[in-house]
């Protein structure tokens, strides 16, 4: 599933007013990191991610890799990544929020 760059430019606009929810410290990308990135993503689809951590690179491309998750936007130490849940709620979906 690639993001279209159109599609990605809607989800960067919607990001913008985001905090990140889980932060990735010096552990780097541990089991119970990843059981709340997949949390997170379930529950707001589109989540803001801050890395403390020396390689951000790979770290990203791992936490990509281990949630299944595409990649939006990354700037300095703050990762915007997407997927889309199987059953979205209204009441926490960074998307279906929007829409109203």
């Amino acid at each position: 599933m690639s993001l279209t760059n159109e599609r990605k430019k809607y989800l960067r606009q919607l990001g913008h007013s985001l905090k990140p929810i889980v932060t990735v410290a010096s552990k780097g990308v541990t089991e119970t990191v990843l059981k709340e990135l997949n949390r997170a993503l379930e529950d707001h689809e589109l989540i803001k991610v801050k890395l403390n951590v020396g390689d951000k690179t790979a770290t990203s491309q791992a936490i990509c890799d281990s949630t299944k998750a595409e990649l939006v936007q990354s700037i300095g130490h703050v990762l915007l990544i997407f997927r889309a849940a199987k059953k979205p709620n209204p009441k926490l979906s960074n998307l279906l929020k929007n829409q109203a």
